[in-house]
């Protein structure tokens, strides 16, 4: 088989995707864990990422660290980092864009690239960039890559899938039906249990399977994205690589678990008040304003609770929807209810340019504070996020979010270099010492 060309790879669509990605980052943070069995998520009782030999004893994503401890007494479970995780994932997505200005920055801890046209330039095969691609991720940042080749990004998905950990699985269209043969259909990506077990009662099991039924009876059948999956496992490129720069939000969220549990209506608001200034923080950020939004409060019993509101005008200053936020906060708020977690969401949100004034001031209120906080936005540029915040906020900003041993911070927050702050730091993630 020659590799890339054309009949082959018509397109050359590559998916990358970072191995335990947070689990691997504080390894490669920290030589001193190499070969030990490493859990992130100390700071939400639960599992966020763990390594391989972990998994294979049994511990799954979002497992209670309370039973990881009698699985793997010996695990080293540690908070999350999150602002290393982001660090890595540019430097990730900064590695492929040496070999196609064409990334599609998918996630975190994954990426889509789109190596169509650039043999000649990078003067090599399809297959043999995507060999020099996962080798320079890995040298540069110390953990390892499962990546797929294939024509569209259904196929790259499932061939980055087949041999994880550390693989690399290139999937020409002409080997593609002897390939999707193997997959089950509830393994492709965008296919749910539901419409697996779905696609099951028709006698389909496995991907090609699927791909066999004729059109007529996928438009029948299955609803719109599941019949782009379809197209794309046939070798149609139906979803294309979103490599634009993201201008705006249909909406924002902001979303915060506290430990331990607490009855305090206080301290609950104040966690919920710190979730608002967050949410303004990015609406501002991208000259957003909304008309409506919805807050929730979660239960230790994992039930959810809350609220939509109308706003008295669109907006993106917190005073205005922690204003509105109060007056239902009572009816939601349970007396004796033990609140693991709150929330709040900016719904419709839209460019604020054009502010139409009302007749009781409202509008010309809020315009005056939001000069304000966008003076604060100054501020926090050069001090750090949350410099200034609400009275509001004072409970949450001074307790933080865990107490006890939940709320140790990780590593880098507690290592500064000269001038750094806690709330304002370099983006470099602090190495451990080397042994």
């Amino acid at each position: 088989m020659a590799w890339g060309r054309s009949y082959s790879f018509p397109r050359a669509i590559l998916h990358i995707d970072g191995d335990s990605f947070f689990a691997a980052v504080e390894i490669s943070k920290n030589p001193k864990l190499q070969g030990k069995p490493v859990v992130t998520g100390k700071e939400r009782g639960i599992v966020s990422a763990c390594t391989y030999d972990l998994k294979a004893r049994g511990v799954t994503r979002g497992m209670q660290l309370h039973e990881v401890k009698k699985i793997a007494p010996d695990a080293v479970i540690l908070p999350s980092d999150y602002e290393a995780y982001c660090l890595f994932a540019e430097r990730m997505y900064a590695v492929v864009r040496r070999y196609t200005p064409e990334v599609d920055e998918y996630s975190i801890d994954e990426c889509f690239a789109d190596l169509t046209g650039m043999r000649r330039v990078n003067r090599m095969g399809y297959r043999d960039m995507a060999v020099a691609i996962k080798r320079d991720l890995q040298t540069e940042l110390g953990i390892t890559f499962s990546v797929g080749l294939s024509a569209t990004k259904t196929l790259a998905k499932i061939g980055s899938k087949w041999q994880k950990p550390d693989g690399l699985t290139a999937i020409p269209l002409i080997e593609a039906p002897n390939f999707l043969s193997k997959v089950p259909v509830g393994a492709v990506w965008g296919i749910g249990p539901n419409t697996a077990a779905y696609l099951n009662k028709y006698g389909i099991q496995s991907a090609q399977q699927f791909v066999e039924r004729d059109e007529a009876w996928v438009r029948t059948h299955v609803s719109k994205p599941i019949q782009e999956t379809w197209q794309e496992l046939r070798g149609d490129i139906v979803l294309p690589l979103q490599t634009e720069k993201r201008t705006g939000y249909q909406s924002i969220s902001k979303t915060k678990t506290f430990t331990p549990p607490s009855s305090d209506e206080g301290f609950v608001f104040s966690q919920l008040s710190k979730n608002i200034e967050n949410a303004c923080i990015k609406a501002r950020r991208w000259g957003l304003v909304s008309p409506q939004a919805f807050f929730f409060l979660k239960t230790q019993d994992f039930k959810y609770h809350g609220c939509e509101i109308t706003l008295p005008n669109p907006t993106d200053v917190p005073h205005d929807i922690i204003r509105e936020v109060a007056r239902h906060f009572p009816g939601v708020f349970k007396k004796g209810e033990q609140y693991r977690a709150t929330g709040v969401t900016l719904l419709k949100l839209s460019k604020g340019e054009d502010v139409q004034l009302d007749l009781f001031g409202t509008v010309r209120t809020s315009q005056g504070l939001k000069l304000i906080f966008d003076s604060i936005d100054t501020v926090s540029l050069r001090y750090g996020k949350h410099a200034v915040f609400l009275g509001s906020s004072m409970n949450a900003m001074r307790f933080g979010a865990h107490r006890g041993e939940r709320g140790d911070a990780p590593e880098r927050t507690r290592q500064l270099f000269k001038g750094e702050t806690r709330r304002r730091r370099l983006g470099i993630p602090m190495l451990g010492e080397v042994t």
